[in-house]
């Protein structure tokens, strides 16, 4: 039987020309590229040049290039960061929002820090006003994600939220790890101080990740043990996997690639929620039209969502739930939550650049009878 992948906003497969980039360094070329003999320099070239490949896809110069393992460890570095770099004595305080991912409300709430979470309307929005109005005279670090992972919503108020902290003299950390190879991300024009993404979201290989970090600011690395990434994040480089995330930037940076994939995801996600939502009891959330193309959030109700779940693999279609942080269970959803909707009941179909029409079509032709078979047995 066929199957539709429709879960690339959990991971998307890896890119061909990501593949072809890495093999020589899985296979062959394994040299370390902090070592000065000839074999070290040609992989320090090869990681360079995915540092550069990488920045220009973000608007951003090599040097605030951090490569990380993981946006996971890219987001607890930005928050361990800027909560040590705090005067000594004052305990700092964090400004974080209710629909961050639990890698950033999870790293706050670990802190050594006080943490003030600010909500969001009904389509996962928040107000700069309610941020700024949560800032103290202690206030060390702002988290505000780029777009939602989970509905999707992009928040589009960031330049003017990072030009108010940047006066305040407070840094601002932006979670791009959803947006990032969707939607076009320039973090000079962002005005960020810090800025999470990562490579597995957008089809480069898992294991490989940044952290932006400004011109200018000082951050005490996360992992210590050696003097890589410039003294920013301890440990020998993924080389393979971080030359396959520079393949796929560079994949996106060249003939309008991501513009080209946005407006196919972008089509195909608006196909999949009018089949959906002409289904009885399904509406959208999130954002409607601020929103990142390629994924949706639908609210199903009257069923909860892992048996949709395995309905639709049982029929070849892949999709996840909105209603989860966690690939281990399915759990209420703290997104969902703080937006004031059912946080139990959600669907969230993802699409991406290996996404075919075929793929759509299996998802418009599997949900109904899905839905209406459960909704039966619930009778």
């Amino acid at each position: 039987m066929s199957r539709a992948y429709l879960d690339h906003a959990s991971s998307s497969p890896l890119r061909p020309a990501a593949l072809e980039a890495m093999l020589p360094y899985l296979t062959g070329a394994g040299a370390d590229p902090g070592r000065v003999h000839s074999d070290g320099r040609a992989t320090r070239v090869a990681l360079e040049d995915a540092r550069e490949a990488v920045a220009g896809l973000l608007g951003a110069r090599p040097r605030e290039v951090v490569f990380t393992a993981t946006g996971t460890e890219a987001v607890n570095t930005a928050v361990y960061g800027a909560v040590a770099r705090a005067d000594p004595g004052v305990r700092p305080h964090v400004v974080t929002t209710a629909v961050e991912h639990s890698a950033v409300l999870e790293s706050c709430g670990r802190a050594d820090a006080d943490v003030t979470v600010v909500g969001v309307d009904g389509r996962a929005r928040v107000a700069v006003t309610d941020v700024l109005a949560a800032l103290r005279p202690d206030t060390a670090l702002v988290n505000v994600q780029l777009a939602n992972h989970e509905v999707g919503t992009v928040q589009t108020a960031l330049a003017a939220l990072a030009g108010e902290t940047r006066a305040r003299g407070v840094l601002l950390h932006v979670d791009a790890c959803a947006a990032a190879g969707h939607v076009p991300v320039d973090f000079g024009a962002l005005g960020a101080d810090l800025c999470s993404v990562t490579a597995h979201k957008f089809g480069g290989p898992k294991g490989a990740a940044a952290l932006l970090v400004r011109r200018g600011v000082r951050l005490p690395p996360f992992v210590v043990g050696g003097a890589q990434e410039r003294a920013r994040r301890a440990g020998i480089e993924d080389v393979p996997a971080l030359v396959g995330f520079g393949a796929a930037a560079a994949e996106l940076s060249a003939d309008d690639r991501l513009a080209r994939e946005a407006s196919v995801a972008r089509a195909q996600t608006d196909r999949l929620v009018r089949a959906a939502c002409a289904v009885e009891g399904v509406t959208q959330l999130g954002d409607p039209d601020d929103r990142l193309p390629h994924l949706v959030c639908l609210a199903v109700e009257g069923v909860e969502a892992e048996p949709v779940l395995l309905g639709l693999d049982q029929r070849g279609v892949a999709v996840h739930s909105g209603s989860s942080c966690s690939s281990e269970a399915l759990e209420p959803s703290p997104v969902l939550a703080a937006m004031g909707v059912d946080a139990e009941r959600s669907l969230r179909p993802s699409v991406g650049w290996s996404t075919t029409d075929d793929d759509v079509t299996m998802f418009v032709e599997a949900f109904p009878e899905v839905i209406g078979k459960l909704r039966a047995l619930r009778a």
